[in-house]
């Protein structure tokens, strides 16, 4: 400023008229002369003034110079606004972490949607795995994935299936050939044996020898017969599923085991009402069948078998002398009695098919009172 006012060489009057307009028409700007007397060096400090544009008083920064005109001093005093700085970069700040926040918000999303797009080919493969069952010789296709990595992998899960699938088809006719297989020879024997048995020129120990190998024969086709049954379970053979009502199949079981029951004095005192579940008829068969003579093969003569339906459970009960062993007793030719020779596959059986439908099978000995509960 004091370089343009010398440069334009104006007279004193002229100045004087300038600065008086000047002064009103720029508010943040003062130029008046002073007494040499009154210099000062130049100053920066703040001050809270009226702002007539605002209002309102606000904080101004001001720089206090003095500068020559002439050959005249002259005060020069030059004022800026702070506030409105201050707003200005509260307004910036404001700005730019809301654009911040929306950049974060739209890189998550954009993340999520492009994330969902190229996982999708895996989840696909995950539905279909869960869906898969290899006992019902199902063929599992996935779809073709632009990912090489899903790709890969949907390569090696079907080569794995199919291993897997040809695997347990050969076990499976394996274990229907052996057992058929087995049958014959079994039957053949046991035949021949009732045969000798006839023979009225046996003498009493010969008789009894023969005997005793017929009843072990019988014994030896009754488990190949129920580890076929086992195989089937486990392999999941019994896939037909229905309601089937729990009193009615227990009457038609009761009534095919009467005359075993007769036979030991054994009486059957039922307090069912109708309940269904629903499962493989042949397996809820099988399942009252080993309970049932369960109490027939180790049970008192003259006992009373209780088969009793509370809610959802079902109980057989009947007395005895001493707790069988539970640790034992639902295990594979697990001995769960001394008193007994039986290897055990009834029960075993019976544990396979309530697992197999989430049902609970459970044993509790209290008062001389075996039960076996079933919690459909």
């Amino acid at each position: 400023m004091e370089k343009g006012i010398q440069t334009a060489k104006v007279d004193e009057k002229q100045l004087n008229q300038t600065l008086k307009i000047w002064n009103k028409l720029q508010p943040g700007t003062k130029l008046v002369a002073i007494d040499e007397k009154n210099i000062t060096q130049n100053r920066i400090y703040t001050t809270r003034t009226y702002n007539p544009f605002e209002h309102e008083i606000d904080r101004f920064r001001v720089l206090s110079t003095a500068i020559w005109v002439n050959e005249k001093p002259y005060q020069l005093t030059i004022s800026t606004n702070v506030e409105e700085a201050d707003e200005t970069l509260i307004a910036i700040a404001f700005v730019t972490v809301f654009f911040f926040f929306l950049l974060v918000i739209g890189f998550v999303f954009l993340n999520k949607r492009i994330s969902k797009k190229s996982w999708k080919p895996f989840y696909k493969t995950l539905d279909q795995l869960k869906n898969f069952d290899l006992s019902k010789d199902q063929h599992i296709q996935f779809e073709q994935s632009d990912i090489e990595e899903f790709e890969e992998l949907n390569q090696e899960l079907t080569t794995l299936i199919k291993k897997n699938a040809t695997t347990f088809n050969q076990q499976k006719r394996f274990i229907e050939n052996a057992s058929h297989e087995l049958q014959t020879p079994l039957s053949v024997l046991k035949t021949k044996m009732d045969v000798l048995l006839q023979n009225n020129t046996l003498s009493e120990q010969e008789a009894s020898t023969i005997e005793a190998i017929n009843s072990s024969l019988s014994r030896i086709s009754r488990i190949n017969k129920n580890l076929l049954l086992l195989a089937k379970i486990e392999n999941h053979q019994f896939a037909e599923e229905m309601p089937v009502n729990i009193k009615q199949t227990l009457a038609e079981n009761i009534e095919l085991l009467d005359d075993y029951f007769q036979s030991k004095g054994i009486h059957v005192q039922m307090n069912v009402e109708h309940y269904s579940v629903k499962c493989n008829p042949t397996l809820l068969e099988v399942l009252f069948n080993n309970l049932a003579t369960n109490v027939i093969r180790h049970g008192n003569k003259n006992d009373i078998l209780r088969i009793n339906l509370t809610g959802n459970k079902l109980t057989f009960s009947n007395t005895g002398a001493a707790s069988l062993s539970a640790d034992n007793l639902f295990i594979r030719f697990g001995i769960s009695s001394s008193e007994t020779t039986n290897s055990g596959l009834g029960l075993a059986i019976s544990k396979e098919i309530c697992d197999r439908y989430n049902w609970t099978l459970s044993y509790q000995f209290n008062d001389h009172l075996h039960a076996f509960s079933i919690e459909f």
